[in-house]
């Protein structure tokens, strides 16, 4: 027989699971005697494993006189639990499994139908039963009653099938002829085998390549899952050197612990009633669930890990969105929190879940009940009678074995734990995000890089790790702790806080589902296929008035940005974007899913979101479309004084919520558009969100977190889009890059550079060491907000005493070194809050100087000095937003590094001549404001251009004896930069041309090149 067909295939799997712990027959398929197809059990199996276990009520249920007629009956009673139907509660009343963890009764006796592995190996009774388990592999089983038909592999646990296997080798079929034998040969309806849960539990197609799985028969309609391992973070499997490529499913799946333990332990019924987005229909689904490969792996070696090694240690789990982390959470809660050690005793005293979900509760306890049947395991802070510290002081007393809260009391939890050294806790954190306000932002505001801090002030939002990490700060040495950690998108300290040392020493996630591989099986969308990019492009003019070569430099940093946000608030700027977002909304989207997509506006500020609303009602009601509704989402008050004397909040900007909370308001056919402003950008999961709207810088896991609000799926949904107005494509994608695949460190962090910024700041001679001490005593003692600034002020005095001497006497070397001081400072306060969780320093000099450059970083930071630019007679004189090519910059294979945090060299001053030369690009950029040339083009002709001015005596002597304001009047100057123009044209024709054909033109391009020269000469 030719090796090609599938016979060999079977022979090589049941071969193997004979000779490791499996019954097995090769002439079983030949005695239909062995399995009844009526009942589909294999009753011989079911009284071997009654009469190994319990003798004794087998002998009282089966008599002597009547033993056959007994057993039948027995037979009958087992057969009739098996068909009992569900609890609807989600509960296990019917079915295999509940038969399995239930028993069934035939009064008066009871019987057990198996044992799982004990906790502990102290009880021989319990081990033997384990012992006694038969585990069964028949091959060709026929199992219908109306015709001949044959499943290739059925297993069975103690005469119960709980799975069946459809094989189909590589060189003849593939897999989806397995499926497609599963959905149109294989129909349960009237075949016991295969009718849901009530006889076999999982369905595998099996090729040699390829694994997927269900747990449903439901003909055409039946889903199946991929149950592959993942090649190298992507979907599929790794090539075998030494067979399939799927044999990890016999020889570690079907192992016989392995497998009782999936039973056992981790498949349970899932009842749930939902609305179907799309159709609207209310749907009642029963859902047996079975884990993906990802989860069972990831937490099998979690449990296994934390039984070896105990409290005390750190977990990451990098799983991509759409991994069903919700679920794997819940398994390892409840395996974690019946872990014991060698000795018989609990490996952790209470297992705490952080999150956000509110159904993580109801899910844990259906999932405990049914797979133990107990109840009180579970202990929600959130809900029920009493305070919040009271019920969480009973649960921690009480050793509650599971207790969820919040990210709003986990900062309450952490102290309680200090308090308790002599328990052990297991911390389980999911990646939720919750606004935060109070004492919780502030603790976490010092481990913010400072755009995420700025988000924070502007309502925005606090993630678990950051507070996590504020936690570890005062803990980073517990021993009776161990962190898990689960996200998509780990940061950089995440990975160096939670993280294991690969061979390179460099911190890895300890188990990985990634994105890649998530977008490839199907579970989420690759939101990046449709990205079109808007170019906005405007221009200001000032009503004429000149600054006096005598005032102050203005801080152009602070100038920038109060500019750039006149002109992000100018209604006409909201109003252009708002008319592209809702006539793109209406033509491209809302028609999409039976006309229930939805999308997202990205909004830069709450400010933003409010003029956004106001224009977007009133640009709908004035377009006739109304069928278009926004929401508009942003945290606390928003004062803006131009549009009215009251404050704006969510309730008053959106009238017609009705008690609703706005995720519920959304979900609803009310409403297609969501404004949102540090909001709903990250753990906010609707599956309806097709296109999505950005006029918000993003970048890195910022970025990943708001983009993926598209990634969920939802029937019928196969395209998203999003249109962007200020980012870079090329930035967003590699802020993808790291969590595409795996998040990785370049290399881990040099505690040197904390060293190395106290040299540099200290050589400004900005504080005396008395200073430092008395700001560490008064923190430190207790002494009060008073001391604690008596003992910075004068630093902060000496700061802007010599930051307003150099603006007032035209030093702009010095103002740039004394930003960079002031952006050195808050690299040593973070690089040393993070390098001290996981580094000894032993130099307490080092703790005192941080306890006081965290308040003179906070006394002296830009916005605490800026002073405001009158912007009176400033005017938007040309405005316009341009299209840019529709782009797919999904990533493929990408392989990138995260960068340490608080790693790398200090800050450098850059060179003036560099700074000079970058100015005028992009003066020139917007002096031409044509596509024709690139900075390149300008580069090149700003440096000849000045290189030949410069060669001239008398142009070097005008500008030493000359005010810049005279030196650029100057008709020589004028003269020679035309020359130097003249002497370009070989290479510069075009832009040559341009200047000469427009005299205001060139008078500008001399201005700029007056400039260069004036400032700091050509550049080299």
């Amino acid at each position: 027989m030719a090796i090609h067909n599938e016979k060999p295939f079977e022979d090589e799997i049941c071969a193997h699971l004979a000779a490791n712990g499996w019954l097995y027959s090769p002439t079983d398929h030949e005695a239909d005697a062995v399995y009844d197809r009526q009942r589909a059990i294999i009753p011989s199996d079911v009284f071997a494993w009654l009469e190994a276990t319990q003798p004794d009520t087998l002998a009282k249920a089966i008599r002597p006189a009547t033993a056959e007629r007994d057993r039948e009956a027995l037979l009958d009673r087992l057969v009739k639990s098996l068909d009992a139907p569900f609890e609807t509660s989600g509960g296990l009343q019917g079915g295999t499994l509940a038969v399995l963890r239930r028993g069934f009764e035939s009064v008066p006796h009871k019987f057990a139908m198996a044992q799982f592995k004990p906790a502990d190996d102290l009880n021989a009774t319990t081990n033997a039963a384990y012992a006694a388990m038969r585990m069964r592999v028949m091959r060709q089983v026929h199992y219908s009653t109306k015709n001949q038909k044959s499943i290739d592999l059925v297993l069975f646990v103690n005469g119960l099938p709980v799975a069946t296997i459809e094989l189909k080798t590589d060189f003849t079929q593939s897999v989806h002829d397995a499926m497609r034998q599963y959905r149109e040969d294989r129909h349960p309806k009237g075949e016991p085998l295969l009718s849901f849960g009530r006889r076999a539990l999982v369905h595998f197609a099996v090729s040699n390549r390829d694994v997927q799985m269900t747990t449903k028969l439901e003909g055409v309609a039946t889903r199946f899952l991929p149950f592959n391992q993942g090649d190298d973070g992507r979907a599929g499997n790794p090539v075998s050197a030494t067979g399939s490529s799927t044999a990890y499913l016999w020889e570690r799946v079907l192992q016989r612990d392995a497998w009782l333990n999936i039973i056992g332990r981790f498949m349970h019924l899932e009842v749930s009633k939902t609305v179907d987005p799309v159709t609207g229909a209310v749907v009642k689904r029963e859902t047996l669930l079975f884990p993906r490969y990802h989860q069972w792996e990831s937490v099998t070696k979690l449990i296994e890990t934390a039984r070896d090694e105990g409290p005390g240690h750190k977990y990451l789990i990098q799983h991509s969105a759409g991994s069903g982390k919700t679920n794997s959470i819940a398994w390892t809660a409840h395996q974690l929190s019946t872990l014991h050690r060698a000795d018989g005793s609990k490996a952790f005293d209470s297992v705490i879940v952080v999150t956000d979900r509110t159904v993580l509760d109801s899910q844990l306890q259906d999932a405990i009940r049914q797979i133990d049947a107990k109840t009180g395991v579970v202990w929600a802070i959130e809900s029920g009678s009493g305070s919040k510290s009271e019920r969480l002081a009973e649960a921690l007393s009480k050793r509650a074995p599971i207790i969820v809260v919040t990210i709003q009391t986990f900062g309450f939890v952490a102290e309680k734990l200090g308090s308790l050294p002599d328990m052990s806790f297991a911390i389980i954190a999911d990646e939720a995000h919750s606004s935060q306000t109070g004492t919780t932002a502030n603790k976490v505001k010092q481990v913010l890089s400072p755009e995420e801090a700025a988000d924070l002030d502007d309502g925005g939002e606090v993630d678990l790790e950051s507070l996590l990490a504020v936690q570890m700060q005062s803990r980073s040495n517990a021993t009776n702790i161990s962190y898990f950690a689960y996200t998509a998108t780990p940061k950089a300290k995440t990975l160096e806080l939670f993280g294991r040392a690969d061979a390179d020493g460099r911190p890895k996630p300890f188990h990985l589902y990634t994105m890649q591989q998530a977008i490839e099986e199907g579970f989420i969308l690759d939101v990046l296929k449709n990205y079109t990019p808007y170019r906005v492009a405007f221009k200001l003019a000032h009503d004429g008035h000149e600054v006096d070569d005598e005032a102050p430099l203005v801080d152009k940093s602070a100038a920038v940005k109060q500019l750039m946000n006149w002109v992000r608030l100018h209604e006409f700027n909201i109003s252009q974007k708002v008319r592209i977002i809702v006539e793109h909304f209406v033509s491209n989207v809302a028609w999409r899913l039976d006309g229930k997509a939805k999308a997202m506006v990205v909004t830069g500020s709450r400010r933003e979101a409010v003029r956004y609303k106001l224009a977007f009602d009133r640009y709908i009601q004035e377009a006739g479309y109304g069928d278009v509704a926004a929401l508009v989402a942003f945290s606390g008050e928003v004062r803006d004084d131009e549009l009215s004397p009251e404050p704006f909040t969510e309730a008053s900007m959106n009238p017609g919520l009705k008690g609703r909370s706005l995720p519920q308001a959304f979900a609803t056919d009310d409403y297609q558009v969501m404004l949102v402003a540090n909001k709903f950008q990250t753990g906010f999961d609707q599956p309806l969100l097709v296109a999505m709207y950005v006029d918000k810088k993003l970048s890195g896991v910022t970025a990943v977190q708001t983009f993926s609000r598209l990634n969920r799926m939802a029937t019928g949904k196969e395209f998203t889009c999003v249109l962007d107005f200020v980012n870079d494509p090329d930035v967003i994608r590699d802020s993808f890059a790291p969590y595409f695949r795996d998040a990785r460190l370049s290399e881990v962090s040099d505690p040197n550079v904390v060293v190395d910024l106290r040299a540099k700041l200290e050589a400004f001679g900005m504080w005396e060491w008395h200073e430092v001490e008395a700001a560490a005593r008064a923190q430190l003692l207790e002494q009060g907000n008073n001391a604690y600034f008596a003992a910075i002020e004068p630093g902060r005095s000496r700061f802007v005493t010599r930051l307003t001497d150099a603006l007032v006497g035209h030093d702009a070397e010095e103002a740039e070194r004394l930003h960079l001081f002031r952006s050195d400072l808050t690299s040593f306060v973070n690089a040393y809050d993070f390098l001290s969780q996981v580094i000894n320093f032993e130099n307490t000099e080092l703790e005192k100087l941080n306890i006081y450059a965290r308040g003179l970083a906070r006394l002296i930071r830009e916005e605490n000095m800026r002073v405001p630019i009158d912007l009176t007679g400033v005017e938007l004189v040309t405005y316009s937003v341009k299209k840019g090519e529709d782009r797919d910059i999904a990533l493929i294979d990408a392989d990138v590094e995260i960068d340490p945090p608080g790693g790398g060299e200090a800050k450098k001053l850059k060179d003036p001549q560099l700074v000079m030369l970058e100015e005028a690009v992009a003066q020139l950029n917007q002096l031409f404001d044509s596509e024709d040339f690139t900075d390149a083009d300008f580069v090149g002709m700003a440096t000849h251009v000045a290189g030949k001015v410069r060669e001239q005596e008398e142009i070097t002597q005008q500008r030493k004896a000359n005010t810049e304001k005279q030196f650029l009047a100057s008709p020589d100057l004028t003269a020679a930069v035309v020359t130097a123009i003249i002497a370009a044209r070989e290479n510069n024709g075009k832009m040559a041309d341009e200047l000469f054909d427009d005299r205001q033109k060139l008078g500008q391009f001399v201005a700029i090149i007056g400039k260069l020269i004036y400032h700091h000469g050509a550049a080299a």
